[in-house]
C-alpha cells in the first residue's frame, strides 16, 4: 500500500513538473485594438499558450469573454486600468509579452508620424513589464518599430533588467509580404517562397534579399517594382482602408507566427529561425545597435544572429540606404527616453 502511494506521488510530481515546464502565459498589451483582437484570437488557437492575458485601456473583458468561448485548452482573462489589478495583474508571471498597443497609421502618415503618440505608450508599457515580469520575452509590434524597440531597451536598462536576447521587434510581416508578392510575380505558391528580409521595419530600411530567394534572376524594372512594393506594402492597406486604419489582420498573422516560433523555441525545439529586429553585432561598429536579420531562437531567446550572407551590388546599395535611416530611427528612440524618462 505504501509502495503504491509512493509511486502515485512520484507520478503526480512528474505530471506537475511536466505541466509547469509546458505552461506558457502570454500577455497582449493593446489587445482590444485592430491588431490586438485578431492576434489574441490566433494565440487562443495556439496549443502552446495555456494562459492568455489581455490588457487595454478599455474593452478587454469583452474581448476575453468572446475569445474565451473558443474550444482550445487555455484560459483567457481581460484587464483594464483600475480593475482586478490592472496591468500589474495582466503581466504577473507572463512568459511572453506581445505589444501591439498604439495608434494606427492613416493616409499620408509615415510610421515616424506615429512616433510622438506611440513612443509614450510603449515607454509606459515597458516600465510595467520591467516591474512585473522582468524575465519575460518581449515582442514589440507598435510602430515605428525601428524606434520603439530601442525605447523598450532603454527603459529596461534604466530598471536594471535588460537582456538583449529577450527583446524582439516583430518584422515578420515584411517576410510574409515578400513571399506573397514574389509569388504573384512568378505565379507560384507563396507558401513555398522563402524570402529573407533584413534591415528594419519601415520604408527603405526594409531590404528583401531577392538574390537569396528561389528567383535570383529577377531584375530590371520587375525587381525595382517588387522591392518597392515589399518596402511600402503597408501603404496599399492604409490607402485601401481609406482612413479606417492600417495593416491589422496581416500584422496579427505575422505576430502570431513569430510568437508561435518563439514559444516553440523556448520550450526546446531546435533550429527555429525567424527574422527579427534585435540588438545586433552586424553593424554595431557603425553605430547601428539594432538590425533585423535571421535569428536562431532558443530557450534563452535570440541565441544566434545570422550574417546577411552573400549580397549582390543591388542589395548592397539597399543596405547602405537602410543604414542611414536606421541610425536616425534608433537614435530617435533612445533620445526620447533620455528626455522623457
Amino acid at each position: 500500500m505504501l509502495a503504491r502511494t509512493a509511486l502515485r506521488n512520484v507520478a503526480q510530481r512528474r505530471a506537475f513538473s511536466a505541466t509547469a515546464m509546458t505552461a506558457s502565459k502570454v500577455a497582449v498589451l493593446g489587445a482590444a485594438g485592430g491588431i490586438g483582437q485578431p492576434l489574441s484570437l490566433l494565440l487562443k488557437l495556439n496549443k502552446d499558450v495555456t494562459e492568455l492575458s489581455l490588457y487595454d485601456l478599455r474593452g478587454t473583458p469583452g474581448v476575453a469573454a468572446d475569445i474565451g468561448h473558443v474550444n482550445t485548452n487555455s484560459t483567457v482573462s481581460g484587464f483594464v486600468p483600475g480593475e482586478k489589478g490592472g496591468i500589474d495583474a495582466a503581466l504577473k508571471d507572463a512568459e511572453v509579452v506581445v505589444i501591439p498597443a498604439g495608434v494606427p497609421r492613416k493616409p499620408g502618415m509615415t510610421r515616424d508620424d506615429l512616433f510622438n503618440t506611440n513612443a509614450s505608450i510603449v515607454r509606459d508599457l515597458a516600465k510595467a513589464v520591467a516591474d512585473n515580469c522582468p524575465k519575460a520575452f518581449v515582442c514589440v509590434i507598435s510602430n515605428p518599430v525601428n524606434s520603439t524597440v530601442p525605447i523598450v531597451a532603454e527603459v529596461l536598462k534604466s530598471k536594471g533588467v535588460y537582456d538583449p536576447k529577450r527583446l524582439f521587434g516583430v518584422t515578420t510581416l515584411d517576410v510574409l509580404r515578400a513571399s506573397r508578392f514574389i509569388s504573384q510575380v512568378q505565379k507560384t505558391d507563396p507558401t513555398q517562397e522563402e524570402v529573407t528580409v533584413v534591415g528594419g521595419h519601415s520604408g527603405v530600411t526594409i531590404v528583401p534579399l531577392i538574390s537569396q530567394s528561389n528567383h535570383p534572376d529577377i531584375s530590371g524594372e520587375t525587381l525595382d517594382k517588387l522591392v518597392h512594393r515589399i518596402q511600402f506594402g503597408g501603404d496599399e492597406v492604409v490607402q485601401a482602408k481609406d482612413g479606417a486604419g492600417s495593416a491589422t489582420l496581416s500584422m496579427a498573422q505575422a505576430a502570431a507566427r513569430f510568437t508561435a516560433s518563439l514559444l516553440r523555441a523556448i520550450k526546446g525545439e531546435k533550429n527555429v529561425v525567424e527574422p527579427t529586429f534585435v540588438e545586433s553585432p552586424l553593424f554595431k561598429d557603425e553605430g547601428i545597435e539594432f538590425f533585423s536579420s535571421k535569428v536562431t531562437l532558443g530557450p534563452s531567446g535570440a541565441e544566434e544572429i545570422h550574417p546577411l550572407g552573400k549580397l549582390n551590388a543591388y542589395e548592397e546599395k539597399l543596405i547602405e540606404a537602410a543604414k542611414v535611416d536606421l541610425k536616425k530611427n534608433i537614435a530617435k528612440g533612445q533620445s526620447f527616453v533620455a528626455q522623457n524618462p
